[in-house]
């Protein structure tokens, strides 16, 4: 187990936004002040919002990215204060929503509180709802009703989403572990255990990805392991940060960021470390780019997107990693991870707007505002919509105009 808590208290390292464990020291007077937005902004492409809802507390205080999922054609949404719900993802209609609750801290009392403070996931695969929580129990449901089906007790919180392959769920915990249960009943089939674990770290797991019968996972010292699915057995590691630095900020070398698959390639990155393409079959770097982020990548035709920890857009040649274009005009926004949306890549930032810019150069093309809070979730795009959520659970759904 850690000795340090992830409380998710935000502080500043070096100019970078980033949550650390129990540090509170650090002052606003040492934030860098945001890029302001450009008062007179003409878009070049047309947004509309088709919906927009709202669920519970979103991720309270936690210091979460909590980020709904799509399938099928349904949204699923968390949030902290014990509330899951699905909603027709065209229209945003609401198909069900449960609330976990229970009276007071000990079962009993007046003052009601949740008793599943869901932090990560959801996951979906077929009619498997997955969603873990705060207090290091993961939770199974039926995706059509919301029903519980199964609840699997694990050791440190559960704050990134499982991933579902076959008939298994695969779950990272805060203190290192990877869990292997059955999808059917939660039974613990593995568990693979990282070991030490740093003592200061960047607040959030990176998502298993699970794959050609491994699980990626990346790791809180700065590697991407690779495990076996069907035993948990570790097959293989790679160093996306060495963890130099003359100070504790400055040696953090974290991965919080989900890895991504293309082929059989695989591409991932660090804070204070760098954007590594590495083949998946051996081990291999095929290469890398000095690259410090605490968010998310994504891919785009020949281009693999990337948002720095301070808050500049870049975009890199897949094949070569050498970078294509970079926009500062967001700097100090504190933004989320990308996504790529038709030709446009879109970021949310800590107020509340959601930003598009031209994959091709990375002009700012449109800007929408969600609401007044920050947007820390990377935005999911299904189809031609895109749904943002921000950090008190509301959410909102975008299309681009075709014309």
């Amino acid at each position: 187990m850690k000795s340090v808590v992830k409380t998710g208290v935000w502080v500043v390292a070096l100019g970078a936004l980033v949550a650390l464990a129990g540090c509170n020291s650090f002052k606003k007077a040492n934030l860098q002040p945001p890029t302001p937005l450009e008062k007179h902004f003409t878009p070049t492409v047309k947004v509309s919002k088709v919906w927009s809802t709202h669920l519970g507390d979103g991720v309270g205080r936690s210091g979460l990215r909590l980020q709904p999922a799509v399938a099928d054609g349904v949204l699923y949404a968390d949030s902290t204060d014990g509330k899951v719900a699905a909603f027709d993802a065209a229209s945003g209609k609401k198909l069900w929503e449960k609330s976990s609750r229970t009276k007071g801290w000990f079962g009993w009392g007046d003052k009601k509180r949740a008793d599943a403070l869901y932090a990560g996931g959801p996951a979906v695969a077929g009619d498997l709802l997955v969603v873990g929580t705060l207090d290091g129990h993961v939770y199974a449901m039926d995706a059509k009703s919301g029903n519980r089906r199964w609840e699997a007790e694990l050791t440190a919180e559960v704050v990134a989403a499982p991933a579902i392959s076959g008939d298994l769920v695969i779950v990272r915990t805060q203190d290192g572990r990877v869990y292997g249960l059955d999808a059917a009943t939660g039974t613990r089939r593995w568990v693979y255990d990282q070991g030490t674990v740093p003592l200061l770290s960047l607040r959030g797991n990176s998502a298993p990805l699970a794959a050609n019968g491994v699980v990626f996972i990346t790791t809180d010292d700065g590697k991407l392991v690779v495990l076996r699915q069907d035993n948990g057995e570790k097959l293989w590691e790679q160093k996306l940060a060495n963890g130099d630095g003359r100070t504790d900020i400055e040696r953090l070398d974290d991965a919080d960021g989900s890895v991504l698959i293309e082929g059989s390639t695989l591409y991932a990155a660090a804070y204070h470390g760098n954007l590594t393409a590495i083949d998946g079959p051996s081990g291999r770097p095929l290469w890398t780019h000095p690259f410090s982020t605490y968010t998310g990548l994504a891919l785009g035709g020949n281009s693999i997107y990337g948002v720095n920890d301070q808050g500049e857009v870049w975009a890199f040649d897949r094949a070569s990693g050498s970078d294509m274009w970079k926009n500062a005009k967001l700097k100090y926004r504190w933004l989320s991870g990308p996504a790529v949306q038709g030709d446009y890549v879109v970021v949310g930032d800590m107020y509340g707007y959601v930003h598009w810019l031209q994959s091709g150069d990375g002009a700012l093309a449109a800007r929408m505002r969600l609401s007044k809070k920050a947007i820390m979730a990377q935005p999911v795009v299904v189809g031609d919509l895109v749904y943002v959520e921000d950090v008190t659970g509301h959410i909102g759904a975008y299309r681009l105009d075709p014309h």
